[in-house]
């Protein structure tokens, strides 16, 4: 029988992990597969929101045939550790596209880990990830966009934003591109802020008190995560329960 040896932090994809916690549920399942086939589009959704104490790991492999396209929304929201896990292989002109929120408090680990690989020409792939952390929190995106030596003609982005209601809280943002291809567009960008106190003291100028201010930027910072979600039942669940998370945090 093969024992499965937990990771360790001088792995990079497990480098900020609760690793404590991931102990508790080593080793987790095999990773979920999604195959989509020649010319199809398909959407999928998490809403990772495990209870307190607990620990959570979501893995996605996910293959895209030529002329197919997968759309993926995940709210990262619950349990001690949560890790979210995309390994995306693309097909020539192909797409796939990630919008994904973090939000955490107390000293909760969240992660979403992703390595995207243009394997054939003309294919286009884009990455959104939001997270908003407080108190002890600890909220992390490392992505990776792969391009092929003959995946001419990718089109690829990473945008990665990270907001802290605490100085205690920890936002780590590493957005990678690995290109072996001359005729390529990929681009990506990370930043960590705080709440625009300006705006604060403006809308409390105007009536308006703290707690609802902060809600309000905050669901402005987040806004548009979710606004492509084809669903409305899915649409309104997920920002929902975003809403719900942010209301515990101001």
């Amino acid at each position: 029988m093969t024992t499965l040896t937990l990771p360790t932090r001088k792995a990079e994809e497990w480098r900020y992990s609760d690793l404590d916690a991931l102990a508790a549920i080593w080793p987790t399942p095999a990773p979920t597969r999604i195959d989509v086939a020649a010319g199809e589009s398909v959407r999928h959704h998490l809403l990772q929101d495990a209870a307190d104490g607990a620990a959570a790991v979501h893995d996605y492999a996910i293959t895209i045939a030529d002329g197919a396209r997968c759309d993926f929304h995940v709210l990262n929201i619950g349990g001690k550790l949560g890790r979210v896990t995309f390994a995306v292989t693309l097909g020539e002109g192909s797409h796939f596209e990630l919008n994904g929120a973090i939000i955490g408090g107390s000293d909760q680990v969240l992660e979403i880990i992703t390595s995207v690989t243009h394997a054939q020409p003309d294919a286009t792939s884009g990455q959104t990830i939001r997270s908003i952390l407080g108190q002890h929190a600890t909220g992390s995106y490392l992505g990776s966009i792969n391009v092929a030596r003959d995946a001419q003609r990718t089109d690829a982005f990473q945008s990665v934003k990270a907001m802290l209601l605490d100085r205690t809280a920890t936002a780590n943002a590493k957005p990678e591109l690995e290109i072996y291809a001359d005729d390529v567009k990929c681009a990506h960008g990370a930043t960590v802020g705080e709440l625009d106190k300006q705006a604060l003291f403006y809308m409390a100028s105007r009536g308006m008190d703290p707690a609802t201010a902060k809600t309000l930027l905050l669901k402005a910072f987040v806004a548009g995560v979710f606004d492509d979600v084809a669903d409305e039942a899915v649409k309104a669940s997920l920002e929902a329960a975003a809403l719900a998370k942010l209301e515990t945090l101001v």
